[in-house]
């Protein structure tokens, strides 16, 4: 069973920076394609950032330029550089595993 734990998160200044990681038990990780999704307050869940088992990224435009996905297949971990962070950025982010497992979130608060 594929377990995701998701970690980084916290409040900060707007302008500032983050970095949320997450880690994957099991051995699937390199076949699989990850993502970032987030929870704003009060809206529906959207997609993030996502990278696939060969590497290719795909952004949502309102994150792109600012935040920055990677994975470590060594430590079976993907994460989320988040650079100029700003308020509307605020939401409970969360690790997906596609077809498998989402992680329990973690969740980032940017103060104006």
């Amino acid at each position: 069973q594929v377990q995701l734990v998701e970690s980084g998160g916290g409040l900060v200044q707007s302008g500032g920076s983050l970095r949320l990681s997450c880690a994957a038990s099991g051995t699937i990780f390199n076949r699989n394609t990850m993502g970032w999704y987030r929870q704003c307050p009060g809206k529906e869940r959207e997609l993030v950032a996502v990278i696939t088992s060969g590497g290719s990224i795909d952004y949502a435009d309102s994150v792109k330029g600012r935040f920055t996905i990677s994975r470590d297949s060594y430590k079976n971990t993907i994460y989320l550089q988040m650079n100029n962070l700003k308020p509307e950025d605020t939401a409970v982010y969360y690790c997906n595993m596609r077809n498998y497992a989402w992680g329990r979130g973690t969740r980032v608060t940017v103060s104006s």
